[in-house]
């Protein structure tokens, strides 16, 4: 039975299927950490198709550390050559992250305790926990995913609003919705009850009704 994948899945790829792939990239060939980056079970990330990105290939990307030049890579390659990773929760991959961040992780993982909701990492922490290179800077973002039902709690927004207040760092990410639907949490949370918000998939990005998707707050 085919393997069906979602945005933001992390997938490893057989390296023979990567090798292939990369002979078709000579512009790739001496980029430090491609060559045996299957082979060292370093993963890829499902990516959101591109218009006039068709067939049955899956998307993929692969950012490079920012001493490479923090290039995105995009690319396809059939779902029979990949095999899909377990992601780190955030809790999981904190002792990654600078020291300063901890407290504000802590409260994170607190807030997704209390609502039913553990957030996992994408963007620069994820990748210096998979890989165990340096990805993080001064200037990092953290990013974050917060798998969710519907209607999403309002305490759970208010909360993330309240602890992005005092993060030392910026706060971003996406609820993520049971149907592999991604919103952004910001955007979620400031939408007029009769607005709507941009919703991404694998294949689409479309509008949803706010009023389906987040909990009505209480006075």
């Amino acid at each position: 039975m085919a393997q069906s994948f979602r945005r933001h899945d992390l997938v490893r790829v057989e390296p023979a299927a990567w090798a292939a792939w990369l002979e078709t990239r000579p512009d790739l060939r001496d980029v430090r950490h491609l060559a045996r980056w299957a082979e060292m079970g370093r993963p890829l990330i499902v990516r959101r198709r591109v218009p006039g990105e068709g067939g049955e290939a899956i998307p993929l990307g692969l950012p490079l550390p920012p001493v490479d030049g923090k290039r995105r890579i995009g690319l396809a390659l059939p779902g029979a050559a990949l095999a899909r990773m377990a992601a780190p929760g955030l809790a999981e991959a904190a002792d990654r992250a600078p020291s300063a961040w901890h407290p504000t992780i802590a409260a994170l993982v607190a807030l997704g305790r209390d609502h039913g909701a553990a957030p996992r990492p994408f963007g620069s922490l994820l990748w210096e926990a998979v890989t165990g290179l340096t990805y993080l800077t001064a200037t990092s973002d953290l990013d974050l995913l917060w798998p969710c039902p519907t209607p999403v709690p309002a305490g759970l927004l208010a909360g993330l609003d309240a602890v992005a207040r005092t993060a030392p760092m910026r706060l971003d990410g996406e609820i993520l919705l049971a149907d592999g639907t991604g919103l952004h949490w910001r955007e979620l949370r400031d939408a007029p009850e009769g607005g709507s918000v941009l919703a991404k998939s694998l294949d689409e990005v479309t509008l949803r009704f706010v009023a389906a998707l987040r909990e009505p707050a209480t006075a």
